[in-house]
């Protein structure tokens, strides 16, 4: 067991300045290279205001899945009102749960990989590191498949020949597929090796702009339909009773959470350029509860009127868009959910890879080499391929989605209530064994085995309740399952063996956020 006494291995960490470049960080002499890269130390200079953060989430939430995932809640049988309640609350506790992972990382600055380097050990932050990537990678294919899927309509409908390319497929996609996944693929990774200022300036407006498109495209549907003829309850068969509805909602607020589960495991990746921790969470609350809301009514609205004006609900922007027919629309409709795609793609599933393959070989892999290597594996992953096989998702994603839940909560357990919100910075970026965070060999057993355990029982909730057809809506509740077990299982572990060191607010080497929580 490590203690207070352990001596630092490097001076004290700098305080971060407002005169440098932003995104820069500071390599100071004491650092191993096996661990360090100018991309994963602490930051010279955090400039992010509470519009960026704000911006992050309308990137985040304004995109097709997000569309369909607040249209689906309102076909679950409970009324309006009720639907409404569970997608406040659910992302009310988002907003819970993204302030606390964006604590640490703003503090220190650091991103989300490193941070672990406290909890895991400098070595046995690399675990969660592989397991998030691997989820962001898969996501990104499927993400990039279905922005393509959009540009493919706008192929169709101006460039008439191009359906003779949909009558050849290589590897299971179309000719015409690969054209528009290539695109997609090269506008990407052009925009992420740009680096970070440049990602940070797309969200600012790409957020903004899918608003414009979505409030005309409610207007105009609306206007066609009459507002009389729209009625807001898309429920499908006889409506259910207050008490059955009551298990109904908490499965609708279980999804909402587990929807932005991912982004919300690395959201140190972004906390870490707020200016302080008060502006995080001030575009947290404008960017989760109120962007939310009024992106769910306006969702609501559209898919409402599609009935009246086409005859049958539809929850897909694209497919609504296509069914308007008319070349304007589907061109700027079109344009606009590529934009909202690629922006979703961007923020949770190419910059979280892009810092966790980093953490595995800094020297050797640098920011922009590990969004390249998820980028490339995710078209190895042929993502068409699997992405409409529920038996394919639901035992791959649906077993590494199942881990983000043990590994939010050991981290949450590891930074509030094992080390009360101290961090030894300098010590998450050596190798000596005095160190504060080398524990057994660079690997926390705590934390490890706390993964194993509650990682089995997470994943178990997940794939086993749909595939055997029992209580399959455990399912629902599996990110809460494995996220609570692991908080729980780590503490009693860290009470019961101590392995995390106990440190002094006092001592100059280490980031008290304890202390600005109370001022």
């Amino acid at each position: 067991m490590a203690t207070e006494t352990a001596a630092p291995v490097a001076a004290p960490h700098a305080p971060v300045t407002s005169d440098a470049l932003a995104g820069a960080g500071v390599i100071k002499p004491g650092y191993d290279p096996a661990l360090t890269n100018e991309d994963l130390v602490p930051l010279r200079k955090q400039s992010w205001t509470s519009y960026n953060i704000f911006a992050f989430w309308m990137s985040d939430v304004h995109s097709v899945g997000g569309y369909v995932t607040a249209g689906s809640l309102f076909a679950l049988g409970i009324a309006s009102w009720q639907v409404l309640i569970a997608l406040v609350v659910g992302i009310l506790v988002v907003q819970v749960f993204a302030n606390l992972v964006a604590k640490p990382s703003q503090r220190t600055g650091v991103p989300y990989p490193v941070i672990n380097r406290a909890v895991f050990g400098v070595l046995g932050a690399n675990v969660p590191a592989i397991i998030r990537g691997l989820i962001a990678m898969a996501w990104y294919g499927v993400q990039t498949f279905l922005a393509a899927q959009s540009l493919n309509i706008i192929f169709l409908k101006f460039i008439p020949a191009s359906a003779g390319l949909l009558e050849h497929s290589f590897l299971g996609l179309s000719a015409l597929g690969w054209i528009s996944y290539a695109i997609l693929w090269v506008a990407q990774a052009a925009l992420f090796s740009m680096g970070m200022e440049a990602i940070k300036k797309f969200i600012d407006w790409a957020g903004p702009a899918v608003y414009v498109v979505m409030i005309a495209l409610a207007i105009y549907l609306v206007s066609r339909a009459g507002i009389g003829n729209i009625s807001l309850n898309l429920s499908a068969g006889e409506p259910l009773s207050f008490g059955a509805s009551i298990p109904v909602m908490m499965s609708a607020i279980a999804i909402v959470v587990s929807y932005f589960s991912g982004p919300m495991l690395n959201f140190g990746d972004f906390s870490r350029y707020g200016k302080s921790f008060q502006a995080v969470k001030r575009g947290n609350m404008w960017g989760l509860p109120v962007n939310f809301l009024f992106f769910s009514i306006l969702t609501v609205l559209c898919a409402s009127a599609t009935v009246p004006v086409f005859g049958k609900l539809i929850t897909d922007p694209i497919e609504t868009v296509q069914a308007i027919d008319a070349p304007f629309a589907i061109l700027l409709g079109g344009l606009t959910f590529v934009t909202a795609t690629v922006g979703i793609n961007i923020v949770a599933n190419f910059i979280s890879p892009a810092f966790d393959f980093s953490n595995v070989a800094p020297r050797k892999i640098s920011w922009r080499m590990g969004g390249m290597i998820a980028a490339v594996g995710s078209v190895l992953l042929t993502p068409w391929n699997w992405y409409g096989n529920d038996q394919a998702i639901l035992y791959t994603l649906g077993v590494l989605g199942a881990l983000i839940g043990p590994l939010f909560g050991i981290l949450i357990a590891g930074y509030y209530l094992v080390s009360k919100q101290r961090v030894a910075v300098d010590d998450m970026y050596t190798k000596d064994t005095a160190a504060r965070y080398w524990y057994r060999g660079g690997f926390n057993p705590n934390a490890i085995w706390t993964l194993v355990g509650t990682g089995v029982v997470s994943v178990a909730s997940a794939v086993l309740p749909p595939a055997l057809g029992v209580l399959p809506w455990l399912s629902n509740y599996s990110w809460f399952i494995g996220c609570g077990l692991g908080l729980v299982v780590f503490w009693a572990l860290e009470r019961a063996r101590p392995s995390m060191p106990v440190l002094d607010a006092d001592d100059p080497t280490v980031d008290d956020g304890a202390a600005i929580g109370r001022a």
